[in-house]
């Protein structure tokens, strides 16, 4: 009876052994936020939970950010930085723990979410009149800096005049820097034409 329940025994652990994942290969593992850690795999990464379990499968549009112990994806407020190219030009928006996109890639920069809130740069199409010999409008772009809640809400520009922007990869190789500080809460410092600081509060509409 003992060496059957001891049998018993040993085959339950082995069950167990076997059901649990394993993943293999793996190039780099970060540190857990947000209760998710980042795995890298043939310049491909994915994110498990402290179970072990993949919880977003590979991918190669995860933005990575530079941190003291490393470069990888990372989640703050249930928020990741994704990339998606168009054209040669780089597009940011945000993906939730499990995966799906929340706010689609349409910031020309973005950073990570802190305390709800990120500084992004707002993409503006703007039409100035019509081409009468090639029967277009005529139309410019310009960016702002501006912060966004976790919904992709604005709440409010930090630079209202904003900045004009050619949209061809031939002058826009690198996406351009975000020059705004968030200091505290509601208080920014803004890198103004004078090239000097400007600490500023902004108050959330209501």
């Amino acid at each position: 009876m003992k060496k059957g329940i001891n049998l018993l025994a040993a085959s339950l652990l082995f069950s167990a052994i076997i059901c649990a994942q394993t993943i293999e290969n793996i190039d780099y593992i970060s540190n857990f936020n947000d209760g998710l850690a980042a795995i890298k795999k043939n310049n491909q990464w994915a994110f498990i939970n402290k179970e072990g379990n993949i919880v977003i499968d590979f991918r190669n549009d995860l933005v990575t950010t530079k941190l003291d112990n490393g470069d990888f994806p990372i989640f703050y407020n249930e928020r990741c930085l994704i990339k998606k190219e168009h054209e040669g030009i780089s597009y940011f928006g945000y993906i939730d723990t499990s995966g799906k996109t929340v706010i689609e890639p349409q910031y020309l920069n973005a950073y990570n979410f802190n305390n709800d809130k990120a500084i992004v740069l707002v993409l503006i199409k703007q039409e100035i009149g019509e081409n009468e010999v090639l029967g277009k409008n005529i139309v410019y772009y310009r960016y702002y800096e501006a912060v966004i809640d976790i919904n992709g809400h604005v709440n409010f520009y930090l630079t209202p005049k904003g900045f004009n922007v050619v949209l061809d990869e031939k002058h826009l190789r690198t996406p351009p820097k975000i020059t705004s500080r968030r200091l505290s809460d509601n208080l920014y410092a803004i890198w103004n034409n004078n090239k000097k600081w400007t600490i500023q509060t902004m108050v959330e509409p209501n």
